[in-house]
């Protein structure tokens, strides 16, 4: 499956030149035109699906372990002290492109903050009624 209309569609399937670091059959592993830090990539599923919702369970049983051969490529070939594998879904988590992806993102020491946030507080009674409404559409 493959949309037409999807630029990481003719990406992932080498219709538009990228700096590819890794393909197989079913991905492509380019390095991400708008870094957030040097090395980052994106993990492209070679079939379309929007989001994580709409992805295949077995293609999504592929991805973490490339993204920790990545990651470990990443500390060893670039000197990453760490890094960060991340997926958006839906534009309120920051998706622009409606095609699957993973970002891998290296960390280096003295590096800029990427992912944060301030942790919240919340009463117990609160995160059970919460905890309850998700699991009922499990």
């Amino acid at each position: 499956m493959r949309d037409d209309n999807c630029i990481f569609c003719k990406i992932a399937n080498g219709d538009i030149p990228s700096a590819t670091i890794y393909e197989d059959k079913d991905f492509r592993v380019i390095l991400d035109l708008g870094p957030a830090s040097k090395g980052h990539a994106l993990i492209l599923p070679k079939p379309h699906f929007k989001d994580l919702c709409d992805a295949d369970p077995e293609i999504m049983a592929k991805i973490m372990p490339l993204a920790g051969k990545l990651g470990k490529a990443m500390k060893t070939g670039l000197g990453a002290s760490g890094f960060n594998v991340v997926q958006n879904n839906g534009a309120s988590a920051g998706q622009t492109v409606y095609h699957l992806h993973v970002h891998v993102i290296p960390r280096y020491e003295g590096g800029p903050k990427i992912v944060v946030w301030t942790p919240g507080k919340e009463e117990v009674a609160e995160l059970e009624k919460t905890a309850e409404r998700i699991k009922k559409q499990l």
